[in-house]
């Protein structure tokens, strides 16, 4: 059974309602404490129409499953999304975060980005559908809803997928990580998500001898050792080596994928921030962000330890981390004495979804009707998402984010993700809420 827009309502101002909502359940992860917000959507879909689980390996943390079903066989679309959010202080914010205030245009508070705002235009757009009496035609319409996606999953989208597959296995699947609009080149640009990449940590180690700190040369100070590693840590990064993604990506947006090094210049030359953003697609990087040497400040250290953050696009490995490693640092395997050594603590690789897919043409259509001249590109995100925990359960399932947004574009949306003041343009929560109810019905019928 398919349906018009007058039959199905508009569901922005249902959405924004939601969000404000949601944003008063302070879901702050830890502790979380998402069931109260989990509860409030659950009824707000089951009134609706949907038929709602909780399930949850704690009783205070549960994730929802919504589920409306059509009469045929057919593909199983599922939007995803996390209601837990980071820590907020009141004092930094000029609206209190957990007041889901309208002011200015903007709808204040933790979340409003990240990401009760997608959250509130899937169930909104879902819920407006299921009442105006429409059913997929065919497959089914999920509307997944997890916690504790601000630390890792664990509780989640990891334990959901692994605990109960069969109660959210999918075909296709929305999810964050892109949307957010951005001009370069006269073009206007929205980000599909298709891939995340992947974290090859390591420590970095050198050796000395320890001594009292009151006779620097009696000693052989390890942390001392450190400082070249540190100031060539500083000074690069490994070369570009673009994977299919990033290719896609500057071809997209009018550049050369084969002048990787001149389209970044350009991009920095356009706007540092854009080249801030996107240079992380194009390959191994490297990030120090914790050092430790002496447990005793009177003590020279005979070892230290330099902990480096490795991201690593899908479609690379460690074969390419050791090769950066050696361009960064030196080749420690050809040096008879090394200074230094590194051994690897973690290694996820990245995880991606295909480019190309009736999925990906069905948003490029739609974002063509609602912005004329505008295109879709496809993006890799430097960090993950619960997408990753999907792709690994499903591997058949395309998996994208996307949240789309025109108004709020992504160079002012991303410094407030995490920050103060994190706040969303009321019309792109309207937006989003159109994408999410016409994608249902063009893919669902």
């Amino acid at each position: 059974m398919s349906t018009d827009r007058s039959e199905a309502g508009q569901p922005g101002a249902e959405a924004e309602d939601l969000l404000g909502r949601l944003i008063r359940f302070n879901t702050v992860n830890p502790p979380g404490a998402e069931r109260a917000a989990q509860e409030h959507l659950a009824a707000h879909l089951t009134n609706a129409g949907f038929a709602c689980e909780l399930l949850g390996a704690e009783p205070e943390r549960p994730n929802l499953v919504a589920r409306l079903s059509g009469s045929e066989p057919g593909p199983t679309l599922c939007y995803l999304g996390h209601v837990d959010t980071v820590l907020a202080d009141p004092s930094e914010w000029s609206h209190d975060p957990w007041s889901g205030d309208v002011a200015e245009g903007f709808l204040w508070g933790r979340g409003a980005l990240d990401m009760k705002s997608q959250v509130a235009a899937e169930v909104a757009a879902a819920a407006s559908l299921a009442r105006s009496g429409w059913r997929p035609a065919r497959g089914e319409l999920l509307i997944v809803a997890v916690v504790d996606e601000e630390t890792g999953g664990e509780l989640g989208a990891q334990w959901i997928t692994e605990t109960h597959p069969e109660k959210v296995r999918c075909d296709l699947l929305v999810n964050e990580g892109g949307g957010a609009v951005f001009e370069y080149g006269g073009r206007r640009c929205y980000g599909v998500c298709c891939a995340e990449k992947g974290v090859f940590r390591f420590t970095v180690t050198t050796d000395g001898v320890a001594g009292h700190a009151s006779m620097p040369r009696m000693g052989e100070n390890a942390l001392l050792k450190m400082a070249p590693v540190l100031e060539r840590l500083a000074a690069g990064q490994p070369s570009y080596e673009l994977t299919g993604e990033p290719r896609a990506f500057l071809r997209g947006i009018g550049e050369d994928p084969e002048d990787p090094e001149g389209s970044v210049a350009r991009l920095r030359a356009a706007d540092p921030r854009l080249a801030t953003m996107f240079e992380p697609m194009f390959g191994v990087t490297f990030t120090p962000t914790r050092i430790k040497a002496s447990e005793k400040i009177n003590v020279i250290p005979s070892r230290a330890e330099l902990k480096v953050d490795c991201r690593v696009p899908p479609g690379l490995g460690e074969e390419e981390v050791r090769r950066g490693i050696a361009e960064v640092l030196g080749d420690e395997g050809r040096d008879p004495h090394p200074s230094w050594r590194i051994e690897f603590t973690e290694r996820v690789v990245g995880n991606r979804s295909p480019m190309e897919s009736p999925l990906m043409d069905t948003i490029s259509t739609w974002i063509s009707e609602h912005d004329p001249g505008a295109v879709v590109v496809p993006v890799i995100l430097p960090g993950f998402t619960d997408s990753r925990h999907f792709r690994d359960a499903f591997p058949e399932c395309v998996a994208y984010g996307f949240f789309p947004q025109r108004h709020q574009s992504m160079l002012e949306r991303e410094p407030l993700i995490h920050g103060a003041d994190e706040r969303i343009d009321v019309r792109d929560l309207a937006f989003a809420a159109e994408l999410y109810r016409d994608l249902a019905l063009r893919v669902l019928g």
